[in-house]
């Protein structure tokens, strides 16, 4: 009887081991690189490199020992990771019809769908796109009415920080006032900053944006049906999410109740309006599901990385007291204290300028761009890249490339600077990353950056909190933003 079992024992680890050497040459053949695929760490079986971080820093490291192109695996899925200047140049401008696609990210395609502008692709993304640049330049800069809005948020965000007693965090003071310029786009109207409701939409959002760096939460994207009925910080991120989407389906529903066509005051008139014209063309996607997407594309797009710039920048004049200072000097010859900065000022104000530019440089807020898909078989950098491969630009070696900037690990408003004292464009500077997928905000971006920035460094000085040592070292989730800090300010 003993023998029996041992002999049933026996077999049953035979089996087993069979299964699994079945299963580690059907992972080795599904996933064996095509001929001159770009090269990259060993993965393991089935997992791939999941150890590996997608810390900027890490791609950075495994560039140096791979190359500008080399790859990583996440599960099954193979992501092309590309750095330098040159090849990064190569990969969204050279060859911007090879890598025009998004790729499905688990993490995010809950909520996005691969809708709106982000994340979609083909006819839909070009129709969804072209609308928001005609509407976003109707309801804002060709009214002048964008510049306006932006100098009164100015007005109501000095008025807060004026209204603080000691040190205070100003993380969401920024980011109410970046998210009103978006709202009144939007929905017509801004939010108080005292606003409960507001006020939850944007901690939520917060919470989501830190939580998509967390390694855990990355996990989804490579084992989704997995973690699908795991818990973990993915899950908080799909529950936060709903809640900011029922928040916007609300403010849609508003606009529906009273909504004149003949009349739009706002993006979401407009919308409403164009879901009309293009009943006939159902996949260029003008629908009530989209319409929501595309209004969670805005503020995500349009609010955080501007208010995580402006957190950036407070913090670096704080840093570099001198440098706070050249900018307030240049800031009380061209502007004085008796009016408002304007945008007709940045042409006179070449350092402030410089040093905006170099804030978002050394801020690198979003490192590693957004994916990308080759919508056909192409080869870059000697490499061959396979049709529906997902190609991650690493922003923050463009930034950072030594060959392009004198002093790239330094704060230096000279990188912007030529010899006369005029502002000077750099080729390197690509913050909005570049091609078709460029940031469709940057118009609004930068009028924003420059005259918040204006505004606050001509009302206050910023100083750190007494005894605190402030530290440049950012904490990474779906954009790199710094860690929390209080400031001082000092009206002048």
């Amino acid at each position: 009887m003993i023998f029996y079992y041992l002999l049933e024992y026996a077999d049953f680890k035979y089996c087993l081991m069979v299964v699994l050497l079945l299963l580690l040459l059907t992972d080795i053949i599904k996933n064996k690189n095509p001929p001159r695929f770009p090269p990259g760490p060993w993965p393991l079986p089935f997992l791939g490199n999941v150890f590996t971080g997608l810390h900027f820093r890490t791609i950075d490291k495994l560039a140096e020992r791979y190359g500008e192109v080399f790859s990583l695996r996440w599960g099954s899925e193979k992501t092309v990771f590309v750095s330098g200047y040159k090849m990064v140049k190569e990969a969204l401008v050279t060859q911007l019809d090879s890598f025009p696609d998004r790729p499905v990210i688990p993490l995010f395609y809950k909520a996005f769908k691969g809708l709106g502008v982000i994340s979609s692709n083909g006819h839909l993304w070009r129709a969804q796109r072209k609308f928001v640049v005609t509407h976003l330049r109707t309801f804002g800069e060709a009214k002048k009415n964008l510049e306006t809005s932006i100098q009164q948020e100015s007005v109501f965000l000095c008025d807060a920080f004026k209204e603080e007693g000691g040190p205070f965090e100003p993380h969401f003071l920024l980011i109410s006032a970046v998210s009103n310029i978006i709202s009144s786009l939007m929905f017509g109207h801004r939010f108080n900053y005292h606003d409960e409701r507001f006020q939850k939409i944007l901690r939520l959002d917060a919470e989501a944006i830190i939580l998509s760096g967390n390694p855990q939460a990355l996990l989804y994207n490579a084992f989704p049906r997995l973690f699908e009925y795991l818990p973990g910080p993915h899950q908080k991120i799909f529950a936060n999410y709903e809640k900011i989407v029922d928040f916007l389906k609300d403010e849609i529903k508003k606009h529906k109740e009273d909504w004149d066509p003949s009349d739009p005051r706002d993006y979401i008139d407009a919308y409403l309006a164009e879901m009309e014209k293009k009943k006939s063309d159902p996949e260029a996607g003008f629908n009530m599901e989209t319409l929501v997407v595309a209004t969670l594309d805005m503020l995500e797009a349009g609010s955080e990385s501007t208010a995580t710039t402006l957190r950036w920048g407070l913090l670096f004049m704080m840093k570099y007291p001198h440098i706070q200072e050249k900018v307030q000097a240049e800031i009380d010859r061209v502007i004085g204290q008796s009016r408002q900065p304007t945008l007709d000022d940045r042409a006179n104000m070449p350092y402030t300028e410089a040093v905006i530019h170099e804030t978002q440089r050394m801020g690198n807020i979003v490192p590693l761009g957004f994916p990308k898909k080759a919508c056909k078989d192409t080869t870059l950098g000697g490499y061959f890249i396979p049709k529906g491969t997902t190609v991650t630009t690493n922003l923050s070696s463009v930034l950072n490339d030594k060959s392009e900037w004198e002093t790239p690990d330094t704060f230096n408003p000279g990188h912007f600077m030529d010899d006369q004292g005029k502002f000077r464009k750099r080729d390197a500077f690509l913050p909005f990353s570049a091609g078709r997928r460029s940031c469709v905000g940057e118009p609004l971006a930068r009028m924003e950056l420059f005259l918040f920035f204006t505004s606050l460094l001509q009302q206050f000085t910023f100083s750190p909190e007494p005894g605190v040592e402030l530290s440049l070292e950012g904490q990474l989730g779906f954009t790199y933003s710094p860690g929390p800090y209080r400031l001082c300010v000092s009206p002048r």
